[in-house]
């Protein structure tokens, strides 16, 4: 049986030469796997920890090492590092269990290193903090720049801090299922957050989460759906659904009642929405495979125009404002996503439109930080769609607000009513 260690390079290799997220290659190997909770865990903080300060570890292994080393070795040393300096693992420990994972003709050269590193523990740590930003906190530089321009240079920080912190368990209470009282009481430990009714913390969501009774959910991603408002009895189409959080959400504003088409340009995905909207105890959905960058699949959608009181469009992004919880995106942007994303954006937004009621209202959203994503894709709308005008935009900031980024705005079909 592997070990939490042997899990979690497994899973760093498999990331390193595969094409798949982060989450799925973890949740793949664990799945397939015999761990315990406890050990499912750590190979969970191997995993994640190293990848969250990949640029930091790399650091600290080149003051260790000048010549080049090959991928799986410096996997190994980053897994060991990681253990020594940033879990603060004893390092006999640390040390014997890394080696142990090497091939035997490498061994030797980790220990020597791994060794190193314990004994210069001090000098290597006080080194890391006199170097930049991009290095101490293992983020692109080009991304701290755009943080730094948009929202200054204190505020960028604080965002490259909050995104190497562990995401906790946040669960929207599904009230399809059961009250936030009854929730409290079911589940001994949880609390709601501050300033919400519906959103709890729980160490421990699986009994919740499998019984229906919670969906995990940041409180961010509610924004969009409190915008929007649809009652029961309405037509409304989340037109980027899954994994259906979100449309979860809708109909428990609807009351299961009325029409909720949930449509995704993905089938695998469509089918993950279909498992998460059955436990929930959602009946009043619809789905629908859709592109909606593909007219031919936007026809064969078969939808009605000018059907529905109320469209989300959650549209795909940079999910520069879930970097704590999706932790593999920061090196998988590139510059030119910043350009390419509002474009598709702004294609979903046009081509969504004719499917909305004379009257009705669109609520744009994003989980991006970005301004060229949310007001500038905003804008150019209201530029060709000169019926629609915007009502209402908000926001979520990770270092201001204390939960995940987000951005959602209203748009009206129609006049202003005096």
């Amino acid at each position: 049986m592997a070990s939490a260690r042997q899990l979690a390079l497994r899973a760093l290799v498999r990331r390193r030469t595969g094409q798949e997220f982060a989450d799925q290659v973890i949740n793949q190997l664990l799945k397939a796997s015999s761990l315990g909770p406890a050990d499912r865990g750590f190979a969970l903080e191997l995993f994640y920890g190293v990848l969250r300060n990949l640029t930091l570890l790399d650091f600290w292994i080149g003051k260790l090492r000048s010549t080049d080393l090959d991928p799986r070795t410096r996997d190994l040393l980053r897994l060991g590092i990681y253990q020594l300096f940033l879990l603060q693992t004893p390092p006999h420990a640390a040390v014997f269990e890394t080696v142990a994972l090497a091939p035997q003709r490498t061994r030797p050269l980790i220990n020597a290193i791994l060794r190193r590193a314990s004994r210069e523990d001090a000098h290597l740590t006080k080194a890391a903090e006199a170097q930049p930003i991009a290095i101490r906190y293992s983020t692109p530089e080009f991304l701290i720049d755009r943080w730094a321009r948009q929202f200054g240079i204190e505020a960028s920080l604080a965002l490259c801090q909050w995104n190497n912190r562990p995401a906790p368990n946040y669960l929207r209470i599904n009230q399809l299922r059961i009250t936030p009282e009854k929730f409290l009481e079911r589940y001994p430990g949880s609390f709601l957050l501050p300033r919400r009714t519906n959103f709890a913390s729980l160490t421990n969501p699986t009994a919740a989460t499998e019984k229906g009774d919670g969906y995990i959910q940041d409180p961010s991603t509610a924004l969009a759906c409190e915008m929007l408002q649809p009652g029961p009895g309405e037509s409304v189409l989340d037109a980027c659904a899954a994994p259906g959080g979100k449309t979860a959400y809708l109909a428990e504003m609807m009351r299961n009642e009325g029409l909720l088409v949930a449509a995704d340009a993905d089938e695998i995905r469509l089918q993950r929405l279909r498992e998460n909207l059955l436990r929930l105890g959602v009946s009043n959905v619809h789905l629908v495979h859709c592109n909606w960058l593909d007219e031919t699949s936007i026809c064969s959608a078969a939808l009605k125009e000018h059907s529905f009181d109320h469209i989300l469009v959650d549209a795909p992004c940079t999910n520069t404002g879930v970097i704590r919880r999706r932790v593999d995106v920061r090196w998988r942007l590139r510059p030119d996503d910043f350009v390419r994303m509002p474009r598709q954006q702004f294609s979903i937004l046009r081509a969504v439109r004719r499917f909305l009621k004379p009257g009705g209202s669109l609520v744009y959203s994003t989980c991006s930080l970005e301004s060229e994503e949310n007001e500038g894709v905003v804008k150019s709308f209201l530029r060709v769609e000169p019926d629609f005008r915007l009502t209402i935009r908000a926001e979520s900031l990770p270092f201001r607000d204390q939960f995940d980024g987000a951005f959602a705005a209203r748009l009206h079909q129609g006049p202003a009513v005096e």
